[in-house]
């Protein structure tokens, strides 16, 4: 997304800058809230100082922020060895900020208690509405432009409640005078997100189809991101409040948005699924409807790729259940597939037998760079892992990568539609139609494969048939065939991107986290003597260990190395603390609840804590 890094060099802030006598002019890097507002382009200017925080691809130099894999690497998904990483045990002395730089609690997957972006908008939409009153634009821009400020409100409003539940609600600038609404308590979430919804409807009913360039914030952008939004939060209102209404109403809006993605057939499954993610350019692929470019020019780089290149490690490796979750080629669960050697679970088989996705995601040998010795290069092509062990290329290696990052695409949006309808048609809704999983699961399974995965053999995975759902015997009991299945396709294409904590979380499956299956402490099956003799060495005697398919542990001696084949154990693995369902939402900070105190006022802690 060339266009937006090359206007954001210039960084657009509302700041207050002092003056003195000798240096009374203009500030050259701060905005003049008083002289700024004078056309359309303003308008432009201040909207693009929001694209890094909401459109955050694969972040900047080694920030892992919001970024895929490097930030996104809690989950049910990862193993890694010693003590898995927990959850909080307690509420923090302090969780605030005022400040614009993206702010990131990696356990919840979104912001911390920071409400300079929803004031942001508010004052954006404030002098929205003074340059319409004044004549500065016309009714269609005032609409198209009120709809980008709502959206981004929108946007920030429903991670915050992702992550706090209950917040204060904003649609206005507060003045500081005005501390009844500066220190009000929590408001309900069903408000906020009623307020949300109300903000979304009227960017799907006011945004431009599309706005100058396609990568600008448009219609289609902005409704992928809501179906997105949409989805977890009738999701949880089902899953959680139980309540039927509200979860209607927002799935409605979540498959509403998608309707308008799919019917524009703009976008299309045209692209092999490595190149969604490991290309210099996403400007002439079919299937991503926003991503933003890198540019080493003018000094935009990331790290994502470089901790893909196989020198670099990944210490939370994907785990076995993961593994297993992925269907095999003829469109079935391994339990239930004819599939040859479909019920061998190391690296190679499961490569051949699986879902393409499997090995355009993984790595097709052990590595020991991963913590479960299944490594993710996902986020790099096919000539970056040629270079290992290095020295590798600027754009494979350190932070200096500049493959561009897939921000929305269509098979996100297809899995949000797919999914809300379904969940839909468990509250007296539509029935899903085959018309729909060929839209969107089926869409997906037709992919290319592109020449690398063709020369291994990989086959595309057969159609799912409404009529012959799998009944995978590794279901909850209390999820449905469909459902199940297009959760595990969610679980399938997101690996290592935003959605899997999110998922687990909106659905109450918490537990998942608990690792009360031993697949989730867990690599897949390795005989290490054929597979990976450079781990059977004097420095891993008592310390590398297998699991038979019994259960039966076995630990290498230094003398048998011929029993070393099973499921490998990562070294001196131990299950994470306790956690209770708590932890679905943060606490607040102690001194946040005291600031209000000394003003009289009340500050609720959020539940649990």
């Amino acid at each position: 997304m060339k266009k937006y890094i090359l206007i954001l060099v210039s960084v657009v802030t509302l700041g207050i800058a002092g003056c003195s006598d000798f240096l009374d002019r203009p500030s050259l890097t701060t905005m003049n809230d008083g002289n700024y507002w004078t056309s359309e382009n303003s308008l432009r200017l201040f909207a693009n100082g929001y694209y890094t925080n909401y459109f955050v691809g694969y972040n900047s130099s080694f920030t892992v922020d919001y970024a895929c894999l490097r930030g996104y690497n809690f989950s049910d998904d990862l193993v890694s060895a010693g003590k898995q990483g927990g959850f909080e045990t307690q509420a923090p002395s302090s969780r605030a900020s005022t400040s614009e730089a993206a702010a990131w609690l990696a356990s919840y997957a979104g912001p911390t208690w920071n409400f300079a972006w929803v004031r942001k908008s508010n004052l954006y939409l404030e002098r929205i509405e003074e340059m319409k009153s004044g004549a500065v634009i016309n009714t269609t821009a005032y609409q198209h432009w009120s709809a980008v400020a709502r959206f981004f409100r929108g946007f920030e409003y429903s991670r915050l409640v992702s992550v706090f539940g209950n917040v204060p609600y904003y649609d206005k600038l507060v003045p500081e005078t005005d501390l009844d609404q500066l220190y009000k308590d929590r408001d309900d979430r069903g408000l906020v997100m009623d307020k949300v919804y109300d903000d979304f409807v009227y960017v799907l009913d006011n945004m431009r189809l599309v706005d100058g360039d396609a990568q600008y914030l448009n219609r289609y952008i902005a409704a992928g991101f809501i179906s997105r939004l949409m989805l977890f939060e009738g999701t949880w209102q089902k899953y959680h409040l139980n309540n039927s209404a509200r979860a209607k109403k927002y799935l409605d809006l979540a498959v509403r948005a998608g309707d308008l993605v799919i019917a524009s057939k703009r976008y299309t499954f045209t692209s092999d699924f490595r190149a969604l993610f490991g290309s210099e350019s996403l400007t002439s692929n079919k299937e991503v409807i926003m991503y933003r470019t890198y540019d080493a020019a003018i000094g935009v780089t990331h790290s994502v790729a470089s901790y893909s290149n196989l020198y670099e490690s990944q210490s939370g490796g994907p785990n076995l259940k993961l593994a297993k979750s992925f269907i095999c080629n003829d469109g079935k669960p391994y339990k239930l597939s004819t599939v040859a050697n479909a019920d061998k679970l190391d690296i190679k088989n499961m490569v051949a037998t699986r879902d393409p996705r499997f090995e355009a995601t993984f790595w097709d040998a052990p590595k020991k760079e991963s913590g479960s010795l299944l490594y993710a290069c996902k986020f790099i092509d096919r000539v970056g892992v040629t270079y290992y062990p290095g020295p590798y290329p600027a754009i494979y290696g350190s932070s200096t990568n500049t493959n561009d990052a897939p921000i929305m695409r269509l098979a996100e949006v297809v899995l949000n539609w797919i999914e809300a309808k379904a969940e839909l048609a468990t509250m007296g809704g539509a029935a899903v139609t085959q018309a729909d999983i060929d839209a969107s699961i089926n869409g997906i399974r037709s992919r290319p494969l592109d020449s690398k995965a063709v020369s291994k053999g990989i086959k595309k995975t057969a159609a799912l048939s409404l009529a012959a759902i799998p009944d995978d015997p590794e279901r909850d009991s209390d999820v449905s065939p469909l459902l199940w299945e297009i959760r595990r396709e969610r679980r399938m294409e997101f690996v290592f991107e935003h959605t899997r904590l999110l998922d687990i979380k909106r659905w109450k499956k918490i537990n998942y986290m608990a690792n009360t299956d031993p697949d989730n402490m867990l690599g897949l099956w390795t005989d290490f003597k054929a597979e990976y003799a450079e781990w059977l060495v004097p420095a891993k005697v008592g310390k590398l260990k297998v699991k038979k398919a019994d259960g039966t542990i076995v630990t290498y001696t230094g003398t048998n190395a011929t029993d070393m084949v099973g499921f490998y154990v990562p070294e001196n693995i131990s299950n994470r603390d306790a956690f209770t369902d708590r932890v679905y939402l943060a606490p607040i900070g102690n001194t946040q609840i005291s600031e209000y105190l000394g003003k009289g006022y009340k500050l609720t802690q959020t539940a649990g804590w």
